[in-house]
């Protein structure tokens, strides 16, 4: 691309984005995020419809929902968020006696700190990774067990299954919680800084001695452990700089975090190891959810459902984006023979006694923990594209 063409598509980013914070401060962010998602920012006549589009639904309706992220407008396209479908959906499921609120961005928090929120009633739902909901409510934190429902489908049939709807979403709910829906968003990887090596990680062996960045999860700690790496705690907010200092040499997010948060021009290779699903969830403040009339409350879920069905279908168009952005930055991906991932299974697996602790702690028993790896493993009525 010409320097031209680049300074031309940076100056249409930085007005999209004054377009937007002016219809924040005028209009509230629900408008600025309809706006943007529609097209309409920008262009006063649409911009206008926009608020007042907005202000009938929010005027007519029996019931105010803020739902608040911390992705911005637009993030669909390399990772499936789906909170404006999820605010559309929801609203035309409850014939507009809902209105939602969104809240894109982080202006409320991200993470744990909205998952937090959304607990004490400070807001009504909010997406955060699962990872991010498992100190409030321990017992979805099973998943991050390696090896045994780290692939999208995996996944997919677990959530949707009895056994996890009576031994998970019963003690989540016991926690304030209801989950709106949980999204598959592609497993955990294994991707090395720059630098590091010209090879990318093929087997366990590859990752002796490497400072892996982990979160704040002793169960992620363990599995890195195990796979004869040193699990190295960093927060996320650092993590660019500790790797292109060094500090870390590789980290796990799938490739369509790895491509949002910039790491495109800070690894090398990014390998498909599957362990983990590097999954989100919707959550809602149960209390509230219970406010509301049982037709209402059902249009919710439903609302909640379609956009669940949406993530499915975006997951790969998202993937393919991302993997094309960072092809064209120079990263190499690569993907594990089966006798390789047979070797990442048997060093790290749930299948080993190591987890039999965490396994009851979260879940109560090993035999329940078998059920659910059973339902992991049966197909379920709903299919995701497998990386």
């Amino acid at each position: 691309m010409k320097q031209h063409d680049n300074e031309t598509g940076i100056a249409t980013t930085l007005q999209s984005r004054r377009d937007f914070m002016r219809l924040v401060r005028n209009a509230g962010f629900t408008v600025a995020a309809v706006a943007a998602g529609s097209g309409a920012l920008g262009i006063p006549e649409a911009e206008a419809q926009t608020r007042a589009e907005e202000s009938e639904r929010e005027s007519a309706a029996q019931y105010k929902m803020t739902i608040a992220t911390a992705y911005r407008l637009g993030t669909d396209r390399s990772f499936p968020v789906m909170q404006l479908q999820l605010k559309e959906n929801i609203q035309n499921a409850t014939r507009g006696k809902v209105y939602v609120r969104l809240v894109p961005d982080g202006a409320l928090g991200a993470g744990a700190e909205l998952a937090e929120k959304v607990q004490n009633g400070t807001i009504q739902a909010a997406q955060h990774s699962i990872a991010n909901f498992a100190p409030f409510a321990k017992t979805v934190d099973v998943i991050n067990l390696p090896y045994w429902c780290g692939d999208n489908q995996q996944f997919v049939n677990l959530v949707t299954s009895d056994i996890w709807k009576q031994e998970v979403d019963t003690r989540v709910e016991k926690n304030g919680f209801k989950v709106l829906l949980y999204q598959p968003v592609d497993p955990r990887t294994v991707s090395l800084r720059r630098g590091l090596r010209d090879e990318p990680v093929r087997r366990p062996d590859d990752l002796k001695g490497l400072k892996f960045r982990v979160p704040g999860s002793a169960i992620l700690a363990q599995l890195y452990r195990l796979l004869g790496a040193n699990p190295t705690p960093i927060a996320w907010g650092e993590t660019p700089s500790a790797l292109r200092q060094g500090v870390a040499d590789a980290l796990d997010p799938n490739v369509m975090g790895l491509n949002l948060f910039g790491f495109k021009d800070i690894v090398s290779h990014v390998t498909f190891v599957r362990s983990v699903p590097d999954g989100g969830v919707y959550s809602c403040n149960l209390a509230w959810l219970e406010t509301l009339d049982n037709d209402t409350r059902e249009a919710v879920e439903w609302g909640a459902h379609i956009t669940f069905l949406q993530n499915l279908s975006q997951v790969p168009a998202s993937r393919e984006y991302s993997m094309a952005e960072m092809a064209a930055a120079g990263v190499k991906f690569y993907s594990p023979a089966e006798d390789e991932m047979a070797e990442w299974r048997e060093r790290a697996g749930a299948q080993r006694s190591e987890w039999d602790d965490i396994k009851k702690d979260l879940v109560g028993s090993l035999d329940v923990f078998d059920r659910l790896k059973e339902a992991a493993d049966t197909p379920s009525a709903f299919y995701v594209h497998d990386a």
